[in-house]
Formats: C-alpha cells, sequence, structure tokens
C-alpha cells in the first residue's frame, strides 16, 4: 500500500538569522515548499568578533526557535519531522556545545551542526535539482558553483560533469566586513582585502582545475539571488541567468551603496543588506577569473538540498551519481599530488572484486564499499612527499584534505586505511587509531585488510593480473586469475601483506 505524503520542516540556524521551510513530502520523492519563514539574529557578528555566542544573541535565538516550535505545532509538525541544522556560525563557536544543549531543553530541537563539505553536498543536490536539463551546458563543460555566506564560501569545481573538487573556505561577509576594517581600517578598503583573497584562493583552485576553462558559473547565495531578481532573467520557476557583462555592470554600479541604499534601491532585507555589496564584489572577482559568459543562479538553498535529500531517501540512482561524484573528487586528489593512476585504478578494480565476493564475511554496505574504493585510489598518495614511510605521509595529506561527500570521520577512517595498507598493523600507541570509536576501528581493520591483498596483487605496479575471481574455501580464499605469468613476485607480496587478512576474516589467501 502506497504510503500517505507527510509534512516536514527543515529549520536552518544561519551567520544572520534562523530561517525555516515547510515542505510536503509525497512517495517516490516528490515534494513541494507549502511554506517560508525567517527571523534576523546576528549570530556571525558574535562568533567572528567575540568566538563565542553572546548571551544576548542566545536568548534571542532560543525565543525565536520557540516561536517556531508553535508555529510548526499549528502545522501539526513535531519530533522526528524536524530537522534543526546549523551552519559555520555554530561550526566556529567556542560554545557551540553549550548552545546545543541549551536550545535542545528550552525547545526540544536536537542540532546538527553541518560542515563545509557536508553543506557542498547538499548545495549541489540543490543546483541539480535547480537547474534540471534547462541548462545542459552544466553538464557537459567545466562549472564552478560558488556560495557565500556570512561564514563561510562553499565551492566545487566539476570538470564536463564530474566533482574536481569542493572546498569549504573560511570566507563570508561577516568576516570580510570585520577584517577589511580592522586591518585596512575602513570599509572602502575591502577591495585590496578581496582581491588578496580571491588571487590565494584561485592559486590553489587552479592547481585542482584552470579556472580559465570554467564556462559555468553557478552562484547559489542569498545576495546573489537579490541580485539576479534585479537583473537576471528567468530560466525556470527555480533559476535565473544573468549575462556576464550585465552581472559585472550591476556590482560596479552598487559597490558604494551603503546597507541603507541597498534597502531603499534595491529593496534588500535590512538583515541581509550589510553583506549584499561585498559578497557580489566577491562573486565578482571569481567570475573574471572564468571564461563563464553566463552566470546561473538557482533559488534554492541548502534547506531545499536537505529537503531533497529526505524526500529522495535511498533512491538508488541518485545515490549510484553521488559515490561517482565522490570518486571522482578522489581521484582528483590523487592527481593534485601526482599519484599511479593506473596502478592505483587497478588495486581499486581488485578491491571492489574481492569486496563483492566476500559480502557474507565483511558485512559492510555500498557506501563502505565506495569508502574502501577511496582508500584504494588513494592509498600511494603519500609518495608525493617521501617513498619510505608513504603509507604515515598519505594519512596524513588524507586526513587533512577535502573530498566532495565525505564528512570528517569518514575522511578519518579512510586515512586510516591507507596508513595500514602496508607495513605495521594497528597497535595500542596508534593514536589517530585509538581515538576512532570501536565500530571504526573495525572497518578500518576490514577495509586495510583486502586494500592489502589487493595492493599485493599488483606489487610491480604493471597490472599483469588483469582479473581475478575469487573461491572459498573451508580455510581458505583462493584468487583465481586465469594468467599463464609468473606470479612468484605477487606470492611474495601477499606472504608479506595477507597476515592482517587472515587475523580479521580468519581466511589464508592463495594465488593460483
Amino acid at each position: 500500500m502506497e504510503s500517505s505524503p507527510r509534512l516536514t520542516c527543515v529549520l536552518e540556524i544561519g551567520s544572520t538569522g534562523i530561517r525555516l521551510v515547510i515542505a510536503e513530502i509525497a512517495p517516490q520523492g516528490k515534494w513541494r515548499v507549502l511554506d517560508q519563514a525567517g527571523k534576523p539574529v546576528a549570530l556571525g557578528r558574535d562568533v567572528f568578533t567575540s568566538g563565542q555566542v553572546s548571551r544576548e544573541s542566545m536568548l534571542e535565538c532560543l525565543l525565536v526557535l520557540q516561536n517556531f516550535r508553535e508555529f510548526l505545532r499549528s502545522w501539526g509538525i513535531d519530533g522526528k519531522d524536524v530537522h534543526v541544522i546549523a551552519t559555520s556560525a555554530l561550526r566556529a563557536a567556542r560554545n557551540r556545545d553549550v548552545f546545543v544543549d541549551r536550545v535542545r531543553q528550552e525547545t526540544g530541537f536536537p542540532i546538527a551542526i553541518v560542515e563545509g563539505i557536508e553543506e557542498n553536498r547538499l548545495m549541489y543536490l540543490a543546483v541539480r535539482f535547480a537547474l534540471k536539463d534547462d541548462f545542459p551546458r552544466f553538464w557537459r563543460a567545466n562549472s564552478m558553483i560558488i556560495e557565500i555566506g556570512g561564514g563561510s564560501t562553499e565551492i566545487m569545481l566539476l570538470r564536463r560533469g564530474k566533482m574536481a573538487a569542493a572546498h569549504s573556505l573560511r570566507l563570508g561577509t561577516i568576516l570580510i566586513d570585520r577584517q577589511s576594517r580592522r586591518t585596512f581600517g575602513s570599509v572602502w578598503s575591502q577591495d585590496r582585502y578581496l582581491d588578496d583573497n580571491v588571487r590565494n584562493t584561485s592559486e590553489f583552485l587552479n592547481a585542482e582545475m584552470e579556472l580559465a576553462r570554467v564556462r559555468t558559473f553557478v552562484m547559489a547565495g542569498a545576495d546573489a539571488r537579490y541580485l539576479a531578481l534585479a537583473a537576471g532573467e528567468e530560466l525556470n520557476e527555480h533559476c535565473r541567468i544573468i549575462e556576464r557583462d550585465a552581472y559585472i555592470r550591476f556590482v560596479e554600479k552598487i559597490r558604494g551603496y551603503t546597507p541603507e541604499e541597498c534597502v531603499q534601491k534595491l529593496h534588500i532585507p535590512y538583515a541581509d543588506s550589510e553583506g549584499f555589496v561585498p559578497g557580489n564584489l566577491l562573486y565578482k572577482l571569481f567570475l573574471e577569473r572564468t571564461a563563464a559568459a553566463k552566470v546561473v543562479v538557482p533559488y534554492i538553498s541548502i534547506r531545499e538540498g536537505l529537503l531533497i535529500d529526505l524526500a529522495v531517501g535511498v533512491d538508488g540512482e541518485l545515490q549510484e551519481e553521488f559515490f561517482s561524484q565522490i570518486i571522482a573528487s578522489a581521484v582528483n586528489l590523487g592527481r593534485k599530488y601526482h599519484y599511479d593512476e593506473p596502478h592505483s585504478r587497478h588495486v581499486a578494480h581488485f578491491c571492489r572484486i574481492l569486496f563483492d565476493a566476500l559480502a557474507r564475511e565483511h558485512g559492510m554496505n555500498r557506501r563502505e564499499r565506495m569508502m574502501l574504493e577511496a582508500a584504494a585510489l588513494l592509498h600511494d598518495i603519500g609518495t608525493f612527499i617521501r617513498g619510505s614511510a608513504h603509507n604515515k605521509h598519505g594519512q596524513y595529506i588524507v586526513a587533512n584534505s577535502e573530498i566532495f561527500g565525505l564528512h570528517r570521520d569518514e575522511l578519518n577512517i579512510i586515512a586510516n586505511v591507507v596508513r595500514y595498507h602496508r607495513g605495521e598493523l594497528p597497535s595500542s600507541t596508534d593514536i589517530d587509531y585509538l581515538t576512532l570509536q570501536r565500530e571504526e576501528r573495525i572497518l578500518v581493520l576490514k577495509m586495510a585488510s583486502i586494500l592489502r591483498v589487493a595492493d599485493a596483487l599488483d606489487r610491480g605496479h604493471t597490472q599483469r593480473i588483469k582479473d581475478i575471481t575469487v573461491e572459498r574455501r573451508t580455510e581458505a580464499v583462493v584468487l583465481h586469475t586465469g594468467n599463464n605469468y609468473d606470479l612468484s613476485s605477487e606470492r611474495i607480496g601477499l606472504e608479506e601483506k595477507a597476515d592482517l587478512f587472515q587475523n580479521v576474516f580468519g581466511y589464508k589467501v592463495i594465488l593460483t
């Protein structure tokens, strides 16, 4: 029997305000917005000035959230159908745990603090939904998605529709205003501050994908949406387009506007007026680094991105697309550090075969298969620093990088798998391993044991063994290659590296 539609609320605690969207989610992933509301709260101004949420702002937030709770009850929405997220301001607040606990005690709302890379994922979902099939160039050409908020800037680079890089930068309109005033003494000196930041950011982005080859420029923030309403043309009900030159001219026209003039002349809400000009100046500077002829502005936010995530759920097709984007991002990270791509892809291929053949033994799920594949692709990335102890160097690189779609705890698991793909096994002195949760340590052992076997099968980095089939016997896992080559080197590799597999699964590994 088909389930009936349900009412859901997504409530976002941002740097400049608290906003909610109420939607009806129907079966088969369909949803529609029924109502929206928002209240300005200067959380970001507090956090990016003093490092924490002030007593006054905390009380103001509690009052707003209590009012929203009553509002949601009038809709009949409560409990598990209310999803509360917080972004950059609370991420950076020293007293965020106190804030989260106080909100839960006073309102009953549990807050999920969204990492920057998760913001990227939700924004990608929202942009994908907004563009639909109405702007095919997005999927064919190199693209840049950028969202400038009060406390952070989220950037995604896509090479012909595949994720090349994703970053969350500590650069937002509130920080711009504060830093330019503090460093240069005048808000009019912010141009120099912005130029310096965009130049430095562009240098490391160009190492991942040349910005001059970007043909599609997607601006996803509130400041861009206000400007698109004034200067853009409708693509569809969720998206507007502005010609590049028209956008640049408009920004030049308003660059001297005060917040009061933004309110009076452009009808920008006062809570958003302070960041409107610096936000669009920052968009403009990034746009000028690209070859995009048009600017695409989705009228959608991470709140809608989370709604899409909730509505679609475990949709297989969308899940597989996301996994492919995560793997594409991992591949691009490997290329940044000049990894041996043929060897890494070959080892990842063997990992997938072993994972699928031994599903009953390891009990891991599809997402964990993707994480193993990412670890296999990056297992030798540390050779960029030094060949000896490259597993430890690789652990450091992965743990301190960003991969689209992966949470920080997942990156830490992958980093530990990279650490143990060779050499000594985990011990009581390995702090990075011991700080993982028990379930995460077990995952590391399972994934690393499979990766060590797969890596041994290409010990010489020659891809001599093209494929394998897996046979389970009572006390052994037999790998059949179908090759007539001398496999003595690979057997030596298995003697060196199959010990963890035998410890974890209880099987010897035999190569025939």
